[in-house]
C-alpha cells in the first residue's frame, strides 16, 4: 500500500473511505477527486491514475445513489431492441449483449435493455427512457439511413453511439465493420475463380449498411474489369425468402449469373433453396458469397462462405465509446471502423466451363 494510501487508512473516521478522504490525502479537490473518478476529459491522465491508484488499492465503493444525485448520471447505458424486425437482432443478439455488458461493467456501468413492437413506437420508448432518465446514453443498433432516434437524442442533448455510420455526421459517434470492403473482395475471390456474370441481393435499403454494401459491390466489379447487369440486382432481401425469391429471378433467366454475392446470411440460405428447386448445385452451378457470419451459414450444406462479424468485439467498442461520450469526449475522436473476416467454405467454386444450366427447361 503506498504511503498515501496508508495515511487514509489511519485517518479515516468511518467505517468505509470516502472522496474527502482521498481528497485530502492526495491534496486535491473533492471535486477533482470525483470527476477523475468518473474519467472526465478535463482531468488530466496522471491525475486520473493517481486517484484510481488510490481508489483500487482502499477498494473504495462509492455510493451509487448519493453519485446518480450528485452527477446526474445513472452509470447505465441504453439499448431498445425493435421487436418487430426482420430477425429482432436474433443472429448476433447474445454475443452483442455479453459484448455490451462486458465493456460498461469495466466501467462500472450497467446496461438497461428495452424493447419497441414496432418502428412508430421506436422513438417514443426512446423519448420516454431519456426524460426519465433510466440511462446516460444510447447505443443504437442498425444505423438507419434517415435516423429517427438519432435526431431525437441530438435534439434531447442525450449521448449515443451508433453501431454503423451516418451520411451527416453532426454530433455522431460510431463503431462500424466496413461491410462494403468485404462485398469488394467478394467480388474479388468470385472474379479470381473466373466468374464473370455475377448477380447482387442486397439488404434492407433503410439501413446504411445497405448503401454502403452496395458500393463495395460496384466498387469491385469496377475494379475487376465485370458488368453490372441491372437484371442481376435486387435489394430488401433480409429473409431466407426474400433470398429465394431474388435468386429465383435470376436464375430463370436467359443468362443467369455464375455468382451471387448477398449482403446478408439469410438471404443467401434462401438462394440455396432456389438452387435446390431448379436442380442446380451450390457452387458447381453457382457460387454463393454472403456476409454476417451466422450459425445457420456454417452449418449449411454446403458451407456458407462469408464475411463473419465478431459482434461480442462490437458491443464491448461502443460500450466504451459511449461511455467516453458520456464523459465529454468529442465525437469526432469517438469514430471507429473494422474489418470482417473472410471464411472461406464451400460455397464457392470456379466458374462452370461452359454457360450455366437454365432453369427454364425445368418450367
Amino acid at each position: 500500500m503506498t504511503e498515501a494510501a496508508t495515511s487514509v487508512s489511519r485517518k479515516r473516521s468511518g467505517p468505509r473511505v470516502t472522496i474527502s478522504d482521498m481528497a485530502d490525502a492526495l491534496g486535491l479537490t473533492k471535486s477533482t477527486v470525483s470527476r477523475a473518478l468518473n474519467g472526465y476529459a478535463d482531468i488530466a491522465e496522471g491525475t486520473q491514475l493517481r486517484v484510481k491508484k488510490m481508489a483500487a488499492e482502499l477498494n473504495y465503493q462509492p455510493l451509487s445513489y448519493a453519485q446518480a444525485v450528485k452527477t446526474g448520471r445513472t452509470r447505465s447505458l441504453g439499448l431498445v431492441l425493435q421487436l418487430s424486425d426482420h430477425d429482432a437482432h436474433r443472429p448476433f443478439l447474445a454475443e452483442f449483449l455479453a459484448g455490451l455488458s462486458a465493456g460498461a461493467s469495466q466501467e462500472g456501468y450497467t446496461v438497461t435493455v428495452a424493447s419497441a413492437d414496432t418502428h412508430d413506437t421506436l422513438v417514443d420508448t426512446f423519448r420516454s427512457l431519456a426524460q426519465d432518465g433510466k440511462a446516460d446514453g444510447f447505443i443504437l443498433p442498425r444505423a438507419m439511413v434517415d435516423d429517427p432516434r438519432a435526431k431525437l437524442l441530438r435534439a434531447e442533448r442525450v449521448p449515443f453511439v451508433l453501431y454503423g455510420r451516418q451520411q451527416d455526421p453532426t454530433g455522431c459517434a460510431w463503431f462500424d465493420v466496413r461491410g462494403e470492403d468485404a462485398m469488394r473482395d467478394a467480388v474479388r475471390h468470385l472474379a479470381d475463380l473466373g466468374h464473370r456474370r455475377i448477380g447482387f441481393i442486397n439488404g434492407k435499403t433503410i439501413y446504411t449498411y445497405a448503401s454502403l454494401r452496395l458500393q463495395g459491390f460496384k466498387a469491385g466489379m469496377a475494379e475487376c474489369g465485370l458488368t453490372i447487369d441491372p437484371d442481376l440486382m435486387r435489394d430488401n432481401a433480409v429473409t431466407r425468402s426474400d433470398g429465394q425469391a431474388a435468386a429465383g429471378a435470376f436464375l430463370d433467366q436467359a443468362e443467369p449469373p455464375t455468382a451471387i454475392v448477398c449482403a446478408v446470411d439469410n438471404a443467401a440460405l434462401g438462394a440455396y433453396a432456389a438452387l435446390a428447386e431448379r436442380g442446380l448445385t451450390v457452387a458447381k452451378d453457382v457460387s454463393i458469397v454472403a456476409y454476417d457470419g451466422t450459425q445457420d451459414g456454417a452449418n449449411a450444406q454446403p458451407p456458407l462462405t462469408t464475411f463473419a462479424v465478431d459482434n461480442r468485439n462490437a458491443g464491448e467498442r461502443l460500450s466504451s465509446l459511449l461511455i467516453r461520450r458520456v464523459r465529454g469526449e468529442p465525437v469526432e475522436n469517438l469514430r471507429e471502423t473494422t474489418a470482417a473476416t473472410f471464411v472461406r467454405r464451400a460455397s464457392t467454386g470456379p466458374a462452370p466451363a461452359g454457360p450455366t444450366p437454365s432453369s427454364n427447361k425445368n418450367f
